[in-house]
């Protein structure tokens, strides 16, 4: 333990903890920049700076050890003056039109200013001489340079997170800036539209491309029939941006909120979650009877492919093994297919005055929802994707009391749902949902884990594994007896790396892996409310998990309007019609 003093108070610290790790821990708050909770120190904002008695130069905090003896503090004239001297040159070369960015009032920059800046500033406006230029070539993210504050955030995220590493440093001096690879737009590198860079932006520099314009419009035509889908994380994390904790459940009052905001049907992805496992899940079992009964050359393990972000990380970084990447659409794109298709039959509705809108916690389902082969239904299977955060900006636009709002529950036909669906929003649920089923399927019994919980396959560990005996198999599944299963989780694409490397060199173990792009699974997505860190993430992630508990029904295949589906509609798993509507086929493309 390391003994040091920070504003004439004593404290005892680990050794190896920095002096912004003493001051949290004394309660003294040091503000931040370029610092994250999920990234490598950089030290290279210097608003975090404190003064060392005796000392003369300033120390970032951030980036400075605790040393025996050190005397610090942390909001001294000196430390003041220069903090504000530090935000002032930032703002020299920062758009300042805070009232018309999307990201006024959650902003850490505007948030500085607010704090340390009084008067006119003493440095020059740069702004006017530089030639920014707006990236809006991507579907999913915008990139606005005259709002970067070049704390490189993006560019680590992009590196130490996800391992894609299409967002650099360039220049020098007062020409460095961040870009794509080779200053090139967005949309023309292997950008996985995750929006983890979004996530951790601290100023409006990254956003995500936002739609919800349109939606509006589209409702206030009486001509249109507009229908909206939610996905379960956005229910435990949509209520941090209108007066809840982190945490806070508002499935109910959500739902009302949707209906007042004038949307025609408010329905539930947790339907075709379930639908999604009852396809999936169908698909490694028809995989495994391929390879173990019948000897057949086939693609294991098998992997899923409800993240558009590691379904475009794939296809960009190990074209050459897609065929392990399941056929299933995401549960977005299934919801979207039947809207135009069976919702459109069973309402009596043209499908070409249905907009189907889907509520998402991710960025990449905005380029998902573009894709050209989501088209099955002869229409475009999803006409916006949007994500919790649009979603609460709309409630704020729609002048509702999100607080003082009545529960309600989901419409019928496609909003029904079971807990296995509801816990595909953290990492392992969907696993956790699939093999729920798949063991009922292939043994007649439930899943042998106390309460159905697979804990093996929960928590935040990058990488998760289990193995599950088969045993006592009804006899259609004879194949399977006495053989263990081997499954494995990963969420972050620098997990989804580790796991791809042991597959191309022909080491994998297992039969079934679960990959989500975003660490955390959904409930860390790219569309989540800002901020996000650990400890966030950790309790949307038990939201998620409690919401499971309190479901009636918590196996996708005792959704009875999943059974009513394929008697009335789809007729069975893998099926014919099934197979043209919600199963898919994956691109290869270039590695940059």
């Amino acid at each position: 333990m390391i003994t040091l003093t920070i504003d004439n108070k004593k404290i005892q610290v680990e050794e190896g903890k920095t002096i912004l790790d003493a001051a949290k821990q004394l309660g003294h708050e040091i503000p931040t920049l370029c610092y994250h909770d999920d990234l490598c120190v950089a030290g290279n904002c210097r608003v975090c700076v404190v003064e060392e008695k005796g000392k003369e130069t300033l120390l970032a905090s951030c980036a400075t050890p605790v040393i025996e003896g050190m005397d610090i503090l942390t909001h001294s004239p000196k430390v003041r003056m220069a903090r504000k001297n530090i935000v002032e040159l930032l703002l020299s070369e920062h758009a300042e039109e805070c009232t018309k960015c999307y990201k006024n009032g959650n902003c850490e920059l505007q948030t500085l200013a607010g704090n340390y800046t009084v008067g006119d500033y003493m440095f020059l406006d740069l702004v006017p001489f530089n030639d920014y230029r707006i990236d809006d070539s991507s579907p999913s993210i915008q990139f606005d340079p005259s709002k970067c504050i070049r704390c490189q955030r993006c560019v680590r995220t992009c590196d130490q997170i996800q391992a894609v590493n299409v967002l650099t440093v360039a220049g020098k001096g007062r020409d460095m800036h961040i870009t794509p690879f080779m200053e090139l737009p967005l949309n023309d590198v292997a950008c996985t539209n995750c929006g983890q860079c979004v996530n951790r932006c601290p100023t409006g520099a990254l956003t995500e491309r936002i739609y919800y314009d349109e939606i509006w419009e589209a409702m206030g035509d009486e001509s249109k029939h507009v229908v909206v889908n939610t996905a379960p994380s956005v229910r435990v994390a949509l209520g941090e941006m209108l007066g809840y904790p982190v945490g806070t459940r508002v499935t109910g009052k959500m739902v009302t909120a949707l209906r007042e905001m004038g949307f025609d049907s408010v329905l539930d992805t947790d339907f075709s979650a379930d639908l999604t496992i009852m396809e999936e899940g169908s698909e490694l079992l028809q995989r495994l009877k391929k390879a173990l009964k019948n000897n057949e050359d086939v693609a294991l393990p098998m992997i899923t492919s409800c993240s558009p972000g590691w379904v475009k990380y794939i296809e960009h970084k190990y074209p050459d093994h897609l065929e392990h990447l399941s056929t299933c659409k995401s549960p977005q794109q299934m919801f979207g297919a039947l809207t135009k298709t069976y919702y459109a039959e069973k309402k009596n509705i043209d499908p070409k005055d249905i907009v189907s809108v889907a509520i998402m916690p991710c960025a990449a389902k905005k380029f998902e929802a573009n894709r050209p082969e989501m088209k099955d239904s002869g229409y475009q299977d999803i006409d916006a994707g949007l994500t919790t955060r649009e979603l609460g900006h709309m409630i704020r636009q729609a002048g509702l009391n999100f607080t003082d709002l009545e529960d309600s529950k989901y419409d019928s036909i496609m909003g029904e749902s079971t807990g296995a669906g509801v816990i595909f929003g953290a990492t392992g649920g969907v696993m956790e949902a699939a093999l729920r089923t798949a063991y009922f399927i292939v043994t007649g019994r439930k899943v042998p884990f106390d309460n159905l919980e697979i804990t093996p396959v929960r928590g935040t560990d990058g990488i998760k594994a289990a193995t599950i005996k088969i045993d006592n198999c009804l006899p259609e599944w004879n194949f399977l007896e006495g053989v263990e299963l081997k499954v494995a989780v990963a969420h972050g694409l620098r997990n989804a790396k580790i796991i791809m490397n042991e597959i191309a060199a022909g080491k994998s173990p297992y039969h079934f892996i679960e990959i989500m792009a975003c660490p955390g699974g959904c409930i860390g997505g790219g569309g989540q409310p800002i901020p996000t860190n650990e400890e966030i993430r950790r309790k949307r992630m038990e939201a998620i998990y409690e919401e499971d508990r309190n479901m009636a029904v918590r196996e996708s295949h005792e959704n009875k309007e999943i059974k009513q589906i394929y008697d009335e509609y789809l007729d069975k798993p893998l099926g014919e019609k099934s197979h043209k509507l919600l199963h898919t086929k994956y691109v290869k493309r270039s590695k940059y």
